[in-house]
């Protein structure tokens, strides 16, 4: 990639690199949004004998990604192309509907920002290569599943499964999309399904409760393919920790029940994200800390 890109301006480079960033944090908020209604109105038409869930009619039966276009979630106005532009939309619409004047959520300027963010990172961090790219499309995929998660606690199959796939096969390009192996990768894939497999076996043994749902099974899973075997004890325990010390807040703070679920995989993104781009530095840190480096 970097030979390709050699004869070009650097900064034109870089322009191009966060201009079309921008544009796929734009497509990621269409995921984020429309992909759990299109999971929910389909397991409706599965599961009842409603009229207007078989017949066509019901609201989401006809909803997929490009269908239909961009418009505003409460009067259902069509969303002018200049509005529709990454960030500067939001900014000339200042925030509003342009005809009703309902709110627009912050998330989707949030998530174009992001995207942005994870390609700069990811090409400071590897260069104009096909790391760089591998990391950008682990790091996409992770910011929506933790946004798909943190709205509505699922975790799509579609997505998750995917993304396993997409690094078991990165492994076969060894050293170029990724430094696992494929047999790292495989045995990352199998011991993270199988690591909070048996931790959910053992809470729901000694509780009776599920304390996660089998999509973290699969994220982990996916995060092995892409990180390794070895840097899954990390994940696990940023992972851990993090959710630990922010749920233990909330409760203690009276703002979350003792009864309210509080989702994983944002905590699992989050901590596969740093793995990927500081999973050295992190442990090697922690190693000094503790006297073994």
């Amino acid at each position: 990639m970097a030979d390709t890109l050699t004869g070009l301006p650097v900064a034109f480079v870089y322009i191009a690199i966060g201009l079309i960033a921008l544009v796929l944090g734009s497509f990621f908020n269409v995921v984020i949004v429309r992909l759990p209604r299109m999971m929910i109105a389909r397991w409706q038409a599965e599961t009842t004998d409603a009229t207007a869930d078989l017949d066509g009619s019901g609201p989401d039966h006809a909803l997929s990604l490009s269908f239909p276009a961009s418009h505003c979630p409460t009067c259902a106005t069509p969303i002018r192309y200049r509005h529709n532009l990454p960030i500067v939309g939001y900014l000339l619409l200042r925030g509003r509907c342009s005809a009703c004047g309902t709110q627009i959520s912050w998330l989707y300027p949030i998530i174009e920002l992001l995207s942005l963010a994870a390609a700069g990172v990811a090409v400071a961090r590897f260069g104009l290569t096909g790391a760089a790219l591998g990391a950008y499309l682990l790091s996409a995929y992770l910011l929506i599943l933790a946004a798909i998660d943190a709205r509505t606690q699922l975790l799509p199959d579609v997505l998750t499964l995917s993304l396993l796939w997409l690094g078991l096969l990165a492994s076969l390009w060894h050293g170029q999309f990724t430094d696992i192996s494929p047999p790292d990768a495989i045995m990352g894939a199998a011991a993270g399904y199988g690591v909070l497999w048996l931790v959910f076996q053992g809470f729901a043994a000694l509780t009776g409760k599920h304390g996660m749902g089998y999509g973290d099974f699969k994220l982990l899973a996916a995060l092995g393919a892409w990180l390794g075997w070895q840097s899954l004890p990390l994940v696990v325990i940023i992972a851990s920790t993090g959710g630990a010390l922010v749920g233990g807040t909330l409760l203690a703070t009276g703002r979350m029940e003792r009864d309210t679920p509080m989702p994983f995989g944002p905590w699992l993104a989050a901590a596969g994200w740093l793995a990927l781009i500081a999973g050295d530095t992190i442990t090697a840190a922690y190693l000094r800390y503790a006297g073994l480096g």
